[in-house]
């Protein structure tokens, strides 16, 4: 277990309103032990990159359920990028077609979880991916 928690950034971007799947998933990992940041309802992708930086998260995971993910997952990349935030796991999970699941991972998403996931699993997931995640100085 490493000495600092791990610090995970939880947000709904975009127009969907329901929040009950990102509340259970950032109590899950609360319970885990991990500090979770959430950003509450409609976060544009500039809000969550900011969030991020300010935190200083080590994970961020966005609940989509509108459809919207193949325009707001690339937008947030880029900004991260841009501020240099490259060793951020970025996850996503909701409502997420198949086929759409290969070009969001080229595009720098480390997992997607669909509905049915396990809590269990998402945090196994994020242990794994930040304890072996090199760490930028």
């Amino acid at each position: 277990m490493p000495d600092k928690k791990i610090r995970v950034l939880i947000a709904k971007p975009g127009l969907d309103g329901h929040d009950r799947g990102a509340k259970i998933i950032a109590r899950a990992l609360r319970d885990a032990g991990m500090e979770v940041i959430y950003t509450g309802l409609r976060q544009t992708p500039e809000m969550i990159a900011s969030a991020a930086a300010q935190e200083d998260v080590d994970v961020i995971g966005l609940s989509i359920l509108s459809g919207a993910h193949n325009t707001l997952c690339p937008r947030l990349m880029e900004l991260l990028h841009g501020k240099g935030m490259n060793d951020v796991t970025v996850l996503i999970g909701g409502i997420i077609p198949e086929a759409d699941i290969p070009a969001l991972k080229l595009g720098g998403i480390a997992e997607v979880f669909l509905p049915g996931t396990t809590t269990q699993a998402i945090v196994d997931f994020i242990r794994h991916r930040v304890s072996t995640a090199p760490r930028e100085a």
